[in-house]
């Protein structure tokens, strides 16, 4: 017996929206700024249910970046993050800074399956600003 099908709501709408347009991936706080500006009533509970729902059917991935849990879209296929180290703000990189094929394999024996790299620094904004 297959599951019955979500009905979609428009706060459901909204949130996949903010993921949808997002830079890079957000922090539940900045889903729920967000799609507080369609959507001022919106609460921090129905935020995580969604975020929960949505990973669940595979529309967005988590993404731990120093011990904290943002969300972005899937299927925005091989990519990476950088963190501003000004504003906080991550942002998403479609260029892979390494050369790093599945199947290396690193001296001791380590056999690479895949990887994943943030780079820190600032983003132009911050960067500009320091000019």
């Amino acid at each position: 017996m297959t599951a019955p099908a979500q009905r979609s709501t428009r706060q459901r709408d909204v949130i996949s929206r903010v993921l949808d347009t997002a830079e890079g991936p957000l922090a539940v706080a900045e889903v729920l700024g967000r799609a507080q500006g369609d959507l001022p009533g919106l609460g921090i509970a129905t935020v995580y249910r969604t975020l929960k729902l949505l990973t669940d059917q595979g529309r967005i991935h988590p993404v731990t970046l120093d011990g904290e849990t943002l969300y972005e879209a899937s299927g925005r296929g091989h990519h990476h993050h950088f963190s501003c180290t000004a504003c906080g703000k991550v942002f998403t990189l479609h260029t892979c800074p390494v050369a790093l094929p599945r199947g290396t394999v690193y001296p001791g024996g380590f056999i690479v399956e895949a990887h994943e790299v943030t780079l820190y620094g600032r983003c132009p904004g911050c960067a500009a600003q320091m000019a």
